[in-house]
């Protein structure tokens, strides 16, 4: 096996790793749903208000996503891009991820119970992150070393960006992405059929969040 089928097993392995920790997380989150509620009730203002706070989050994070495609769809283990969304952050697949769970959080109107998946979700990035830089250490070497010296971990730093004037573009992966993010809409509709049942007495409410 060479180094980059080597990469390339390490990489698949961290991201299995990912996809069971957030299966995890998501029985957590929707364990909750059955049986916690927010403290203002359905249609008032600060309710409504997290919940469109929420759905910008997901807009960002499909957007977010889809243009970090643009940049490094199908490269990872090819090369280092440095560019574009990689500018400013080692991670922004990921951090836009975050965004898109505070935001699905956000959707039962709970600013704690969103804040509260995102900081989830951060663990579980941060865990892959480590086991990936280790991994792109080994692939690239000093070059990576130097990336990252310059560029944050996963929250952006706007003043770093660059960019190039054409870049080569892999649309199905660039569908893929965008297909893949839109899931976190499925908390909308979710969240308002979980209201529902609680408003209506159906399923139980055994404690609240603000």
């Amino acid at each position: 096996m060479n180094s980059r089928q080597s990469v390339s097993v390490n990489l698949t392995a961290v991201q299995a790793v990912r996809k069971a920790v957030l299966l995890v997380a998501i029985l957590l989150g929707a364990a909750f749903v059955v049986v916690g509620d927010s403290r203002w009730a359905s249609g008032t203002l600060a309710h409504e208000s997290i919940e469109w706070f929420g759905l910008i989050l997901i807009v960002v994070c499909i957007l977010g996503r889809t243009l970090c495609t643009l940049y490094i769809g199908g490269r990872k283990i090819e090369s280092l891009v440095q560019i574009g969304p990689y500018s400013v952050s080692r991670n922004p697949l990921y951090f836009f991820s975050i965004l898109g769970a505070i935001g699905a959080g956000a959707q039962l109107g709970s600013l704690v119970l969103a804040f509260a998946t995102g900081f989830v979700v951060w663990l579980i990035f941060l865990i892959v992150i480590f086991k990936e830089e280790q991994v792109l250490t080994e692939r690239f070497g000093a070059a990576y070393a130097d990336y990252l010296a310059q560029v944050p971990r996963l929250f952006p730093r706007m003043t770093l960006w660059k960019d190039v004037e054409k870049i080569e573009v892999n649309p199905r992966l660039v569908r893929m992405t965008a297909l893949d993010a839109s899931v976190f809409l499925l908390s909308v509709p979710l969240a308002e059929g979980f209201e529902y049942l609680h408003d209506a007495g159906i399923l139980p409410t055994w404690f609240i969040l603000p």
